[in-house]
């Protein structure tokens, strides 16, 4: 046996305040109600979730100088700070249930007089305990250790330390978790890290040199694939010779046509299966800002898992740094579409409420999938599941899960490995050309996992998005939508084909709707005008009850049959936000200026009641046949896909669509 590092202490490695929450806590701890407290009154449940958005801050602060290294923090005289934080503290319900290890042993090295160690445990409920206390005696430095066991920790739970300083400063100089294990789990595994980047040069250059330039991390890094697919390429930023200079020989740039998400990642996934030389293939996103010892933590925590495992990271918010988007995701089986694991909070707010002070975070979270933007995949899984199905972007990577899930290998969003990322609320992906993917993309996966009869609700609850697109005039979405649905009946073996030219295909069709004509100069509209004015002066913008919203769910479709009011042809009815652009409220107009969710343009909708019947004929019509040939076509391709997944289908698609002139490897 040997013993093994888990987990070290850490700070931020550019100070920055904003995530200091992530690392550091000087707030003490207010759990909130627990669920079976709470009851079943939904206006009990609504009243206690708006309590534990509003956090328990009461002003103190951490303050960037008392950080003295990456590993070391200066705790002022008599304060008292917690390392019960995302990244300090130590996820033990996960390594029970996932790991080898049974027994953990907690060092901490701290310099100065009167210091207190406190050592904490945590249950499912969020219930803390006190396990153990030192105190230093001396001016000098003092270690002190705590052996723990992780039987406690089926269901949920955490450890963590405090540090509380005596009459003087004191500097917690260290603190590591470790494990004995066996000798042939007692090296690390490594990594090839995939990047697909496209036309983010300074983003995908600066990530590049934060993996490169941090000395823990390098040891664990075999390659570092950047798949180019832009034309605006990251060899050409002015931060690219840091880059370069700072990963070496472990970097390989690949340039081939613009295959997607799906593409980029499944070249790195097959160029890493091919060599052969990494234990670990990750996928990362070019716009992110890592916190690399996560990937170390990864990478370690594979190595020590029962059994090969998929282990995912977090996504925080980038403009909003300590914001999570979510704690782990599943994809609900019978509407077949992602979504929070249940007792997750998404968009949480680690400043305002502390991971101590948050009782639905002790739970373990379990889930289907990690989403691509940092998710570490052993090539054992890759060798036996195949790569990536060739999707282009959209549900490859939770497809994926489901696959390997069923081939006997769990995915672990695993706390403590994160980066940061552009927050996904900026855009409005299920109105521009991704529309198409996405619905492509969710009902092949569907077709390939789904346990339920004909998809289980996910066909009827298409039927009700397009309806209430079409009644939002939102006619170029529409269009969209049919073509996936019709390349869906057509079968997987024409996937790959479409890999380079779909994208275009798309794009040049909804472009014949005015509703895609996105317009960044508010001249470029006319003056908003109507006929009528609203209703008693009615504010159009206010929120409907439900029976109202049931009402106009009834007679929405039947006034889009109605003739058109003739001034909206020359002038828009109203100008509607992007976050009013509900389709209970377009669907009272006949023509509107919507702006988008990224605040950048806005585009003219327009009611037309031939366009509108067509396209009603055309949604009924494909879904029905959807439901008629779910059986033969789930068939269909659940048999294709070994094949379509293959590295042999792979390589022939990047053959094929490498260009003529080819610049190949850097």
């Amino acid at each position: 046996m040997t013993r093994r590092l888990l987990q070290r202490q850490i700070m931020p490695v550019d100070r920055d305040a904003d995530v200091l929450p992530l690392y550091v806590d000087p707030e003490g701890a207010a759990l909130d109600a627990d669920k079976y407290e709470v009851g079943s009154n939904r206006q009990a449940q609504q009243l206690n979730v708006a309590q534990m958005r509003q956090g328990v801050r009461s002003g103190v602060s951490v303050h960037p100088d008392q950080i003295r290294s990456r590993t070391a923090l200066r705790v002022p005289a008599s304060d008292r700070l917690s390392f019960g934080t995302y990244f300090n503290a130590f996820p033990a319900s996960y390594w029970r249930r996932w790991s080898v290890v049974s027994e953990v042993r907690l060092t901490v090295t701290v310099t100065g007089p009167d210091a207190t160690v406190i050592v904490y445990k945590s249950m499912a409920r969020g219930n803390s305990q006190r396990v153990g206390a030192e105190t230093s005696e001396s001016d000098g430095s003092s270690t002190f250790s705590f052996d723990l066991s992780l039987k406690p920790f089926v269901d949920g739970g955490w450890y963590w330390y405090d540090v509380v300083a005596g009459e003087q400063d004191v500097v917690v100089e260290s603190a590591e978790w470790t494990a004995e294990v066996s000798e042939d789990r007692s090296a690390h595994g490594t990594v090839d890290i995939g990047i697909t980047t496209m036309n983010r040069p300074d983003f995908c250059a600066d990530l590049l040199t934060q993996l490169g330039e941090d000395e823990v991390l390098r040891p664990y890094l075999d390659t570092v694939f950047v798949v180019e697919q832009g034309t605006d390429k990251v060899v050409d930023s002015d931060r690219f010779a840091k880059a370069e200079s700072a990963l070496g020989s472990t970097l390989r740039v690949i340039e081939q046509a613009n295959l997607g998400g799906s593409g980029g990642y499944a070249r790195g996934q097959l160029e890493s299966v091919t060599k052969a030389t990494a234990d670990y293939f990750m996928c990362m996103d070019d716009d992110v800002v890592c916190e690399p010892e996560g990937v170390v933590r990864a990478v370690t925590f594979a190595d020590l898992a029962r059994r090969p495992t998929i282990v995912g990271g977090h996504m925080f918010n980038l403009y909003a740094r300590s914001r999570l988007h979510s704690f782990g995701e599943i994809v609900q089986p019978w509407r077949f579409w992602w979504e929070s694991a249940p007792g997750v909070f998404g968009d949480w707010d680690f400043s305002s409420r502390n991971l101590r002070s948050t009782r639905w975070l002790h739970q373990r979270i379990d889930v289907d999938f990690n989403g691509w933007f940092m998710c570490l995949i052993p090539r054992r899984v890759l060798e036996d599941v195949g790569l990536s199905l060739p999707l282009f972007i959209k549900w490859d990577d939770s497809e994926f899960g489901l696959r390997a899930k069923e081939a006997g290998y769990p995915t672990v969003t695993f706390p403590g490995a994160a980066v940061w990322h552009i927050p996904w609320t900026d855009k409005n992906d299920a109105l521009d050309w991704q529309a198409y993917f996405h619905v492509r993309n969710r009902f092949v996966a569907a077709l390939l996992h789904s346990r339920y009869a004909r998809g289980g609700r996910m066909v009827r609850e298409d039927l009700n998005h397009t309806i209430a697109q079409l009644v939002s005039m939102q006619y170029s979405t529409v269009e969209i939508r049919h073509m996936a649905l019709r390349d869906v009946l057509a079968g997987p073996e024409g996937l790959h084909d479409l890999l380079p030219t779909r994208l275009a295909e798309v794009n040049a069709h909804r472009k014949q709707f005015t509703d895609a004509r996105l317009q960044s100069d508010p001249d470029a509209f006319a003056a908003v005008r109507r006929e009528k004015p609203p209703r008693k002066g009615r504010d159009i913008t206010r929120v409907p009850g439900r029976l109202s919203t049931l009402v106009t769910a009834g007679l929405a479709p039947l006034r889009q049959l109605k003739p058109v009011r003739s001034m909206s042809r020359s002038n828009p009815e109203v100008e509607i936000r992007a976050m009013d652009a509900k389709w209970y409220r377009l669907a009272a107009f006949d023509s509107a200026v919507v702006s988008m969710n990224d605040g950048t343009s806005a585009a003219l909708y327009q009611r037309d009641p031939e366009h509108f019947r067509r396209l009603v004929n055309e949604t009924v019509g494909l879904h029905r046949r959807l439901l008629q040939e779910w059986p033969d076509l789930a068939e269909r391709y659940r048999a294709a896909l070994p094949e379509i997944t293959g590295p042999e289908a792979w390589r022939r698609t990047f053959e094929e669509t490498s260009p003529a002139s080819r610049r190949g490897s850097r």
